[in-house]
Formats: C-alpha cells, structure tokens, sequence
C-alpha cells in the first residue's frame, strides 16, 4: 500500500502579546511585509501538505504491521504443510526449531479436519498480550494496535489468527512483539525520511505555483495602486494590463480604466483650479475699476444735461450689475464652506425675516411664510442663507413679469418621521428646459439679465453639507425648490 508522511514546522506565536509603544507606520508595514501574501500561502500549503500526508502516514504504519503478521501467518502455514507432510513420524526438536525460527514464532497451532497440532518448543504462556484476528480487522482497530505496539509495547506474546491454508481451516501463532515493534520502528523512519522529501518537493512546486500565478500579479497590482497614489497624474504609473483572461486580469483592466479616468479628472481639475484663480484675479481688478467707474456715473447724475440724465441711470446700473457679478465670483471661488455647527434649528425666526426680501423687487411681491412651530438640525446661519438665496431668486424671478398677484410662499411640514420638507414656490413664469437642465452648475442656471448663476449652486452646497436635500418639483405654473433636512 503507497504511502507517504510529512514533517512540518512549529511557529510559535503570542497574540495576547503587546508592544510597550505603539509601533509606527512604517514600523507596522515592516512587519506586514514580514509574512506577507508569499509566507501566508507558504504556511497554508505546508499546512494542508502536512494533513495530507499525516492521513496518509498513520495507515501505512498500521498496514505495515498487519503485513508483518501477515508474512509470519504464511511461513505458518508454510510449516503446517512440512507437519502434515510427516504425518506419523515424530519430528525432531532440531526441526521443530528451524520451522520456529523461520516463522519468528514462540509456536504454532493448526486446525483442520477435527484435529488441532501444535509446533512449540517452550511451555506454552499462560496468557497472551493481545490477540489479533487478522480474518476481521478494520482500519480503525489496525491504527489503535500499530499505535499500542509503538508506544506501549508488552512483555507477554500476542497471539495473531490467520485462515489456513490447503488442508486447514485456521493457523495461529504466538509472536513476541519486539521484532514487531523493531521492524514497525525501522519502516516508520524509512518512510519518514521518503515523505519528507515528497512533502517538501509538493510544497515548494505548490508555493512555486501560486508565485507565479496569484502572488506576483497582486503584488504587481498592490505596487501600481501604490505608485499611481503618489503621482495621480503621472501616465507612466497607469498599469498596463496583462493578457490574462482570469480574475487577476479583469481586475488590471479595470485599475487601468479606474486610473486613466482619475488621471483626466486630476488634471482637468488642476486645470479649472488654475483657471479659477485667475478668474478671481481678473474679478478682483475688474471690481476696482469699475467700482471707479460707478463713483463717476454717479457724479454725472448731478449734471443738467438732458441726454446725460437720461443715460446716466442706466450707466449706474449696468456698473451696480457687473460690480455685484464680480463680487459673487470672488465669494464662489474662496475657499470652501466651514464644517457646519449642527443644532437644533427652530424654523420660525428664520421664516419671519424672508418678508423683508420682498424689498428687492421693484413691482409688489408678497412673500408668504408658514413655519408652524419645527425645528430642524442644521447651521442657523447657513441654513438661513440657503433659504435667503432661494427666496431671493424667487422674488427677482417675479419682478416685471407681469403676473397677477405675485408671490412667493415658504411652508414646513412633517412628511415622513425625522424629516422635515421645506417648499419654496412662486407662480411665476417657471423655468425653461434649458435652465432645468444646468439648474446647480455655477454661472450657467440664471436666465435673468444680469444674474452670475450662483445662488442655486451655493443653496444646493450649503443644504448638502447640513445632511439635506435640494431638488426642483414639477409643477404646472411657477417653480417649487424642496428642501429636506433632518427634524431637530
């Protein structure tokens, strides 16, 4: 029966263990690299080696013994024809001792044929070790024998029972277990020794394998990744995928796409950094000038001239409109919005100075609030300019468009628990397709002469950074904002 055996290796860790100083980064990668991916499958491979070759090693052993016993039960058998060879003759002590010597056998019984002969020199025991009945013996019973025989051997023979050969139905002989327990010893190292060499030879083609295979594309991915995260916009850090069809291969495929659309991203976005700033310079000199230029159309106002009366007006206005334009897009390209001081946010007092923004329109507009008594959780002030912003829209969007009782109407409301929705509509003109469609871009949703296009995008900031929602509902006449935020 083939078999092999396997060794393996003890690596003795203590996880309760810890160090005094918590370790540094680098210090903590250190020790990653120690028993990275390549040790962790090394470890596993010896791991399922060394169970596949103990499953194997244990039954070997334990056949190698019942083979023993087995060859001893033949030259038995061997003997017992020599006995009934000589039927009436005597058999000399010599002889008796030769066919003992042969089988390694204290005696030996045969029957057959309702009689029963024994072969023994010496005083038959009067009791036996163990008795193995190798006619019904399992696997289970085999390894708990070979077991005994190695670790706790007997003094005493052991009997072994054997079916009989030509002539007889069963033969039985008494052994002494030493040279058993000798020649079990020799063939355990002997097969040591060959199963370490076949263990060692399947784990390193295994680790080889998986080297090649599994280890070395992930580190290639894990070094790419690594790379591309020091220089984004470096081309040469995008991994160039492989020809594999596998997992491995689907996965540079996509790091590569991933790492080429983050690249542009990067760049296009260092480009719009870059022009912003340049934007906000040339906005910062273009206010001065014109602020210069509106303190002279104002001084043009005082003049009797007919025709300069009549333009400066209009003068004065166009530079108050490119003034305000300038001065938004300074206040769009500072810097980002604070962290919002999160509280609990009653609704009423912001409500009650949105009426006052009314003043902004040059026809009557009403603008109508309803806050009942809700509270929200979000920044008073940036809330309250968010809604500032909507209110404010809404008016001017009102202003000269000739609508019948014009206004604007803020309510609150409990829809769902947790969350309280604001509406802020008019019932005005509405928004064109158009405008729906660039509604929060920066400088690209106004449709009124005159506005920068900044206010829905900073209402849309400064209600996302508060935990809420901005969105424009479909309705037939007018525009209705909703605002979702959560119940303070």
């Amino acid at each position: 029966m083939p078999a092999r055996s396997v060794t393996g290796m003890t690596v003795e860790l203590d996880p309760t263990a810890a160090p005094a100083v918590a370790p540094t980064r680098e210090l903590s990668e250190r020790r990653a690299t120690r028993l990275g991916l390549s040790g962790r499958l090394f470890l596993v491979t010896v791991a399922f080696v060394v169970v596949a070759e103990v499953l194997t090693y244990v039954p070997a052993v334990a056949n190698y013994r019942i083979e023993w016993m087995s060859d001893r039960l033949a030259a038995a058998q061997v003997a017992a024809l020599v006995l009934d060879g000589r039927t009436g003759e005597p058999v000399s002590e010599a002889l008796e001792s030769r066919l003992l010597a042969g089988v390694n056998a204290r005696a030996i019984a045969v029957r057959g044929g309702g009689a029963q002969r024994l072969l023994a020199i010496e005083p038959m025991p009067e009791m036996v070790a163990d008795t193995v009945d190798l006619r019904e013996v399992s696997a289970l019973s085999a390894i708990r024998g070979a077991w005994r025989t190695l670790v706790a051997p007997v003094r005493e023979p052991i009997r072994v029972v054997g079916e009989g050969g030509i002539g007889f139905d069963r033969v039985e002989i008494l052994l002494d277990e030493a040279p058993l327990r000798t020649a079990m010893i020799d063939y355990a190292l002997r097969l040591l020794v060959s199963s370490l060499i076949i263990a060692a030879s399947a784990a390193g083609l295994v680790f080889v394998v998986l080297q090649v295979l599994i280890v070395r594309p992930v580190r290639r991915l894990a070094t790419s990744i690594t790379a591309f995260s020091d220089d984004p916009e470096d081309a040469g850090r995008i991994i160039a995928p492989s020809r594999r069809s596998d997992e491995i291969g689907q996965a540079e495929r996509a790091l590569g796409r991933m790492q080429r659309s983050l690249a542009d991203q990067l760049r296009q976005k260092r480009r719009l950094a870059e022009l912003g700033l340049a934007v906000s310079k040339i906005s910062h000199e273009l206010r001065n000038l014109l602020t210069g230029a509106q303190l002279l159309g104002d001084r043009l106002e005082g003049t009797a001239d007919p025709t300069v009366q009549r333009v400066a007006p209009r003068l004065v206005g166009t530079l108050a409109r490119a003034i305000r334009f300038c001065e938004a897009t300074l206040a769009y390209g500072r810097a980002s919005e604070r962290a919002p001081h999160l509280a609990r946010t009653p609704l009423a007092p912001i409500f009650a100075e949105l009426p006052d923004l009314a003043a902004l329109a040059a026809s009557p507009v009403a603008v109508q609030v309803s806050a009942a008594d809700l509270c929200v959780q979000a920044d008073p002030e940036q809330f309250g300019r968010a809604l500032a912003n909507l209110v404010r829209n809404a008016v001017q969007a009102l202003d000269g468009a000739q609508v019948a009782e014009a206004a604007v109407r803020v309510a609150a409301s409990r829809d769902e628990p947790g969350r309280i929705t604001i509406l802020v509509a008019d019932n005005g003109p509405g928004l064109p397709a158009r405008a729906r469609e660039n509604l929060f871009a920066p400088f690209q949703g106004s449709m009124r002469s005159g506005g920068t296009g900044l206010g829905l995008p900073i209402a849309a900031e400064l209600i996302g950074i508060n935990g809420g929602t901005l969105s424009l509902d479909a309705c037939e006449t007018g525009a209705r904002f909703r605002i979702v935020l959560p119940e303070g």
